[in-house]
């Protein structure tokens, strides 16, 4: 678990980051989406039935944290909290689009999330450059859909009709890339770590 002065350079580094993503700092939001991802998706997961499109409702939330990073006041809440807010309701918003009943999870949205102000024990200033190289081992095709996806919040639809694919194939494509960031960042942590050991 992280010291007590990590966690404050971790909540600071978010704050900086939103603030630059508030003046339209594409470099600054990706660092945010990499250094809170685990977390938006443990948040988003917990709400959702297991047919609902989470890259879709994350997706859809991190577009409305990008549009919104300027209105951020860490006075008010930590950028997690406020991160967190944000997922919660896109998801929400999902469901109710759906005809799901969410009567009980407006009640549980009433509720502070005590897991909001607790991060996970990873860390991410260490994971960034581990991050970084593994996306540029990527094809460059391939980080183009990932930028134009998570960073650009272009649709399933608009990227199918830009790459010429199905809509399913893109949804494919992008879970492969992003499990094969993830495989590539994994092998090389376990090597940092085990130089570290």
């Amino acid at each position: 678990m992280r010291s007590a002065s990590a966690e404050k350079r971790y909540g600071a580094r978010l704050v900086a980051l939103l603030e630059r993503a508030g003046r339209r700092d594409e470099q600054a939001f990706a660092e945010l989406h990499a250094a809170t991802i685990l977390k938006m998706r443990k948040t988003v997961r917990a709400l959702l039935p297991s047919s609902a499109d989470l890259d879709d409702i994350l997706q859809d939330g991190y577009l409305k944290i990008w549009r919104n990073a300027a209105s951020f006041d860490p006075s008010r809440a930590s950028p997690i909290t406020w991160m967190c807010t944000i997922m919660r309701n896109t998801a929400i918003d999902a469901l109710r689009a759906t005809g799901v009943p969410t009567s009980e999870l407006d009640e549980a949205l009433a509720i502070a999330d005590p897991a909001a102000e607790q991060d996970d024990e990873f860390d991410y200033a260490q994971a960034e450059p581990i991050a970084r190289e593994a996306l540029k081992r990527l094809p460059a095709e391939r980080r183009r859909l990932l930028a134009l996806a998570y960073l650009e919040g272009e649709s399933r639809t608009r990227l199918s009709e830009r790459f010429g694919v199905p809509v399913g194939t893109i949804k494919t494509w992008l879970h492969r890339s992003l499990i094969a960031v993830r495989k590539d960042c994994l092998g090389h942590a376990h090597n940092v770590t085990a130089a570290v050991a």
